[in-house]
């Protein structure tokens, strides 16, 4: 008989587990809630949408499900180095290995499209669902439709908590013994910056295969990567004290600062862009460390749940995917022993996950180098 696992978040993680677990055999049911709207209804503006950079330690754990290298490919650009700009000079930092970047969205979407290709059967998938409680002793896990306030209970075999650094599965684990738990706010707050057509200002170079990042003297810094439809994508990043860009107030407040502060993305951003950016609401980080990772045999937190970080580093998405890597591993090695799979996560995971909230890159992780002045 299958087991039913419910999973608690349709981020790249998430959904990529449903894939792994769904491969094998159909010994797992799967469940997926996610509180947001599905993105693939959405428009793209309106989507929780970002650049993530994936390193091995990503693209290895997304390429061993069938026709994902081909669909990420198709969304995707390969970046060589960095490019740092300010006070009109450039100085660029190359890379031995190239990073995979795309958009968050379109990550998201390629999985969930690719997610048709299993039985119906073993799949359900629910969106504008959020989890409002678990109980671990019973377990089952409180689900509200969000669109009509209605909540049911829904029973698990194996209950997967991602969700995120403000995840409603960890809250579960408080109450019992032996569970510590730590959360830092990042002092950088940020917002998505999305240009659709940076090609209509040529007279600004910038490389393709490059990322590009401009810094203020406040430490206010921009990022921007090219996308593979001609796009640029990126955030901007700046103090939660005595910024600026909290207190732009109109579309003209914020072309005017761009304009000022850094001049090529002011350039390229149109009015309805920096409207769209104006309404984009303040994002804050936590990071995020947890003493243990699993509650018996029964439930697994993975991704921003454990080990959140702030986005300078670059690493969030590379480890959440290299988490389901890992928990599948553990189930081939363990027979699905859940059991025996849940504790050897919390032992195979803690060191990288402990490293990465303090902003300690593993040491596996392939640097960048090559710094030349143009």
């Amino acid at each position: 008989m299958s087991k039913k696992v419910v999973i608690i978040g349709a981020g790249p993680s998430g959904v990529l587990l449903a894939h792994y677990l769904l491969r094998r055999d159909n010994q797992y049911q799967v469940t997926i809630y996610e509180r947001r709207s599905d993105p693939r209804l959405m428009s793209f503006s309106n989507a929780r949408t970002f650049p993530i950079s994936l390193n091995d330690r990503g693209t290895n754990a997304l390429y061993q499900i069938p026709n994902v290298e081909a669909a990420v490919k198709k969304v995707s650009l390969e970046m060589y180095g960095t490019v740092f700009h300010q006070a009109g000079k450039t100085r660029v930092t190359t890379r031995e290995r190239s990073l995979v970047t795309l958009d968050r969205t379109n990550l998201v979407i390629l999985l969930l499209e690719l997610l048709q290709a299993y039985d119906n059967n073993h799949l359900n998938l629910y969106f504008n669902h959020q989890c409002t409680q678990v109980n671990l002793e019973a377990k089952t896990a409180t689900i509200q439709f969000l669109t009509t306030g209605e909540r049911h209970t829904v029973p698990y075999d194996l209950l997967i908590g991602a969700d995120g650094s403000h995840s409603t599965v960890r809250a579960a684990f408080l109450p019992h013994d032996l569970f510590e738990f730590e959360q830092k706010y990042v002092l950088n707050d940020y917002k998505s910056i999305f240009l659709a057509h940076p090609q209509s200002h040529p007279e600004i170079k910038l490389e393709a295969g490059k990322i590009h990042s401009w810094r203020t003297n406040d430490g206010t810094f921009i990022v921007l990567l090219h996308q593979y439809d001609g796009t640029m994508g990126g955030v901007i990043l700046f103090p939660r004290q005595h910024n600026q860009v909290a207190q732009l107030a109109s579309c003209e407040d914020v072309l005017q600062y761009l304009q000022q502060h850094f001049p090529e993305v002011g350039q390229m951003m149109t009015e309805a862009e920096a409207e769209a950016f104006l309404k984009r609401p303040i994002a804050r980080v936590l990071t995020t460390s947890c003493s243990h990772y699993h509650y018996s045999n029964s439930v697994l937190l993975i991704g921003d749940a454990i080990h959140a970080v702030s986005p300078a580093i670059g690493q969030g998405c590379n480890a959440a995917l290299e988490d389901v890597a890992i928990l599948n591993s553990l189930l081939n090695e363990t027979g699905d022993d859940l059991k025996i799979a849940l504790e050897q996560f919390t032992l195979r995971r803690k060191k990288d996950a402990h490293a990465l909230p303090s902003g300690q890159v593993p040491p596996q992780l392939p640097a960048a180098n090559k710094t030349r002045m143009p």
